[in-house]
């Protein structure tokens, strides 16, 4: 199967279950997600940061999302843009071949937001690429998006932001947060504003970003090996579960992919010192983030079953 579009995906999706949105960054990484969609039979959305850009070149990404398809030819993949911050950006992963691209103008003045992420959708509807905008800022730290402040999305100006840009999906800010130290006290998204933003924009694809879990038997595995991830915590997976039925179709998932890869590296190299053969634990890597990515399918998206 090629690369598809995720307009689909969040037809089907909407008030339902949600498409998890994984970001890869190596082979490994591409092949632990890819092989948890197939065993799940999931649909899958495979993001690409400015980091993963920076690392691995988006040209060999890209060559292995198509070995991906390849191997995976009944799961639906899209390969989407993740915090893209321009228009020449996004007007190169579109011609590159990407399906969907996120452009984030959330730092910028709503009216430049607007101007900005319109530009974008014009680039990219009549290439059969969607878009996604986002309003409200989420506080944290991931890769270059970094905020100190948190903003959550007004459903007013969400109303207004959709209509003049023609966006595909929205991603909202409701309380989650970039990166690994989500919530220092008693977790809370504020549901009451989604619920309000999907009423007022009814059958419109909204996006949860900062939205990994920070499973703790991953910190407390990679704690017991030597890591110093000390108060880490994630949302909560029921919060996460109730957001996919209330219009949230699409799932960010980072961070617990990293912790995955993390704790099972130094794992393996603390229990076997004298392994230098890096297939060995970069391979444990893998399967841990197959393991992880089909809990996430199963138990807290619901996507199984619906590729």
């Amino acid at each position: 199967m090629s690369l598809v579009q995720t307009k689909d995906m969040f037809k089907k999706a909407y008030g339902k279950y949600a498409v998890g949105a994984f970001n890869v960054n190596n082979m490994e990484i591409l092949q632990g997600v890819v092989e948890a969609a197939k065993e799940e039979k999931a649909p899958l959305i495979l993001q690409i940061s400015k980091g993963a850009r920076n690392y691995a070149k988006l040209v060999y990404l890209m060559k292995l999302i198509e070995a991906a398809t390849i191997d995976a030819p009944d799961v639906p993949i899209a390969v989407h843009l993740d915090h893209g911050d321009s228009f020449e950006l996004c007007k190169e992963v579109i011609d590159a071949g990407f399906t969907s691209v996120m452009i984030d103008g959330s730092h910028l003045p709503f009216n430049e937001n607007i101007a900005i992420t319109k530009k974008v959708v014009e680039y990219a509807h009549p290439r059969g690429v969607v878009v996604e905008g986002e309003l409200g800022k989420l506080i944290g730290i991931e890769e270059h998006v970094v905020s100190t402040e948190a903003v959550y999305t007004d459903p007013v100006a969400a109303v207004e932001f959709v209509e003049k840009t023609s966006v595909d999906s929205l991603a909202i800010a409701i309380g989650t947060s970039h990166g690994a130290y989500k919530f220092k006290g008693e977790a809370k998204l504020d549901f009451e504003r989604l619920q309000e933003i999907a009423k007022r924009l009814p059958g419109l694809p909204l996006v949860l970003h900062g939205a990994s879990s920070v499973l703790p038997e991953l910190v407390q595995k990679a704690n017991q090996y030597g890591a110093r991830l000390g108060d880490a915590k994630g949302v909560p997976e029921d919060m996460i579960r109730k957001s996919t039925k209330m219009g949230i179709c699409k799932v960010n998932i980072d961070t617990d992919l990293r912790l995955a890869v993390t704790s099972s590296v130094r794992e393996q190299i603390a229990l076997h010192p004298e392994e230098f053969d890096p297939r060995k634990y970069l391979g444990a890597a893998r399967d841990s983030v197959r393991e992880v990515v089909k809990h996430k399918m199963k138990e807290v998206l619901d996507c199984s079953g619906q590729a």
